[in-house]
């Protein structure tokens, strides 16, 4: 990994672990770190700000419309997808580890249902992998991201899903908690599997270096475009 140089913050990195999980050799590492300061190395990458389309009004979650991104047809051969870029009132991004991947960090995302509209799709993932209810909406990437499946990858979803897909096509939605770090609990609201070990509140350029390479493209685009709300 080719390091540009090191950043290190003012407080450790607090990791909130899945009451069974094992921490993984990432984990395990980020641990070790020295306190009270954290090192860990930054890419750097250079964001262009992109239009922005937020709602003219906030939107609560108990209040969604329908997505004019539910009329939108994704790119052929890739699997529908929604992705959640979750804050806090410190700008900092939600990301947690993924327990099928070892020391690869994501954002919550996950596949829309037949004849659902996306942005529905977003606030019940969101609720499923974090627990998460207390939260609104603050901007829509209005059009689909892709990224492709490595061959490895590719077959091992084409047997768990049943279908083979190129990749996925994703809606983006960033939103904003406005409950407590309390309300976040990896065992989700207990209708799916956990998917994360541990989760942390991570600046924007972590995000994206923690994450598979393959998916790294489409979250420099994601956090480009919410770069306004992230300053």
């Amino acid at each position: 990994m080719g390091l540009s140089r090191l950043v290190c913050l003012s407080s450790p990195l607090l990791l909130h672990r899945h009451p069974h999980h094992h921490p993984t050799s990432s984990s395990s590492i980020l641990h070790r770190l020295p306190s009270p300061f954290l090192c860990y190395p930054l890419k750097c990458p250079i964001f262009t700000p992109l239009p922005l389309f937020p709602s003219s009004t906030t939107t609560t979650q108990s209040s969604f419309s329908s997505s004019s991104s539910a009329m939108e047809a994704p790119p052929e051969g890739y699997r529908r997808n929604v992705g959640i870029c979750l804050i806090n009132d410190s700008k900092k991004i939600f990301a947690a580890s993924r327990l099928d991947v070892p020391d690869s960090w994501q954002m919550p995302q996950g596949g829309v249902d037949e004849g659902e509209d996306p942005r529905s799709a977003a606030i019940r993932e969101l609720r499923e992998e974090t627990g998460v209810t207390s939260a609104e909406i603050l901007a829509e990437v209005p059009h689909w991201l892709t990224y492709d499946f490595p061959p490895k990858v590719r077959e091992k979803l084409r047997h768990q899903w049943g279908g083979d897909w190129k990749g996925q096509a994703q809606k983006w939605f960033l939103f904003k908690l406005t409950g407590k770090d309390e309300e976040i609990n990896l065992l989700g609201d207990g209708t799916e599997k956990a998917e994360f070990g541990e989760w942390s509140w991570l600046p924007a350029e972590q995000t994206i270096d923690l994450v598979v390479d393959f998916k790294k493209p489409v979250y420099k685009e994601v956090l480009a475009f919410f770069a306004p709300y992230l300053q």
